[in-house]
């Protein structure tokens, strides 16, 4: 019984070790849903599910763990308000379809194809886009309102109290934070807001006192949206690179390639029907986890089958009630100054990815696209489509937009 194995090895005596990975994964995890409207414990229920799947997929051979993507936040945000849950989780659906496309280009073309159509030039301000384009909900919200800024919740000094001291437990986590800790920043923003919320009697226990123990979790299925397809589908282009990195961050770690064997062909596939298993339940898109890949890299436990225990434990979780209800009372406020820093990560993680690829950003091409990008995606521009009432807009006309820029535009001098 060797953990420390990169062979796939499914023994009980592992399952400690499985629960430690899911701990790990658990804030980043129930985040999104708690920030989109989503249940806690479909997302809880469909990252254990959609795991199983990306080991199936790949034959247990890569030690990740799969769980709520933080790329789709916004969409998901602005797709519950126009379209309602049910519709946009055809759109969600539709992501992780093209996931699957994706893959099957790898797999007839190489993965050179994937620079191609998808270089840092173009997923660098897409990412961007995704961190800037929330800035306002995390503002809204870490002062006391509701994402949207329609409604106040909270009387904004106590709001601010709350948010900032989450805010600042996270930051100081992630800086000073050692071993696992150093591992789980949101989780412990989320407990230390939380206590000083009950401190604070801000803290609403209907929803807790009312749930079972143990109950199905609430899954919805999707409803047929061409519009919702549209607006969402482009997102899944920045995680589908960034699901190369995650292979590559992964593969440094184990030190095996699993750029060739599996193949991120059969990673992108894992990944993209998982997260259409997601959808088809209500669940967030799912996207391999740094946080647990950073877990591995500490406790060197390489062997794939630690990861099925986690995935089992997520899935157990889903059913217990109280849990799921627990999460829900947690206030706004808390949630919304760890988005600040989340959002914000969100954004340098695209810078980043430019200055790695070593872009020069004043040549002319690249402005272009970054600026188009950039000020489109933020600044709210949307296209009409005749004879609808749809308009594409957003994280979705960036992409679109940043994609097509890249295929027509020459590469001239720059004189």
């Amino acid at each position: 019984m060797d953990p420390h194995s990169t062979e796939y090895r499914l023994r009980p005596g592992n399952a400690l070790l499985g629960a430690q990975m899911l701990f790990v994964a658990f804030g980043a995890l129930v985040l999104v849903p708690l920030l989109t409207g989503l249940d806690p414990s479909v997302a809880l229920f469909t990252a254990g599910a959609g795991t199983l799947i990306f080991q199936i997929v790949t034959r247990g051979s890569v030690p990740v763990f799969l769980a709520s993507s933080f790329a789709f936040i916004a969409p998901i945000i602005e797709g519950v308000n126009t379209w309602g849950i049910p519709g946009t989780l055809c759109g969600l659906a539709a992501a992780g379809v093209l996931y699957v496309l994706i893959s099957f280009l790898v797999r007839a073309f190489g993965q050179g194809v994937m620079e191609r159509l998808l270089p840092p030039i173009v997923v660098g301000p897409v990412i961007m886009v995704i961190g800037l384009i929330l800035a306002p909900v995390a503002v809204n919200m870490a002062t006391g309102m509701t994402g949207d800024g329609s409604a106040r919740l909270m009387d904004e000094g106590q709001a601010l109290i709350l948010s900032l001291t989450a805010l600042a437990a996270t930051v100081l986590t992630s800086i000073l934070g050692r071993g696992i800790f150093k591992l789980i920043p949101i989780f412990v923003g989320i407990v230390v807001g939380y206590v000083l919320s009950l401190a604070f009697g801000a803290v609403d226990f209907t929803k807790l006192n009312e749930a079972a123990w143990f109950q199905m979790p609430n899954f919805v299925a999707p409803e047929w949206n061409w519009q919702a397809i549209l607006y969402i589908m482009p997102v899944a282009i920045a995680p589908a690179i960034e699901h190369f990195g995650d292979m590559l961050a992964i593969s440094s770690v184990t030190r095996k390639n699993y750029l060739e064997k599996p193949g991120i062909k059969n990673t992108l596939l894992g990944d993209g029907l998982a997260t259409v298993l997601a959808s088809m339940l209500g669940g967030p898109p799912n996207t391999t986890y740094s946080e647990v890949t950073g877990a591995v890299a500490l406790t060197k436990v390489f062997n794939p089958a630690v990861m099925t225990w986690a995935a089992i434990a997520a899935v157990l979780l889903a059913f217990v009630g109280k849990l799921g209800a627990l999460l829900q009372t947690i206030p706004a406020p808390v949630m919304g100054g760890i988005m600040v820093l989340l959002f914000g990560t969100i954004m340098v993680v695209g810078i980043n990815s430019l200055v790695r690829a070593g872009q020069d950003l004043m040549k002319p091409r690249n402005m272009v696209i970054v600026a188009l990008i950039v000020i489109m995606g933020v600044g709210g521009m949307s296209l009409p489509f005749p004879g609808t009432s749809f308009r594409l807009g957003g994280i979705g006309l960036a992409g679109i937009l940043g994609v097509v820029l890249n295929l027509i535009l020459p590469d001239g001098d720059d004189r």
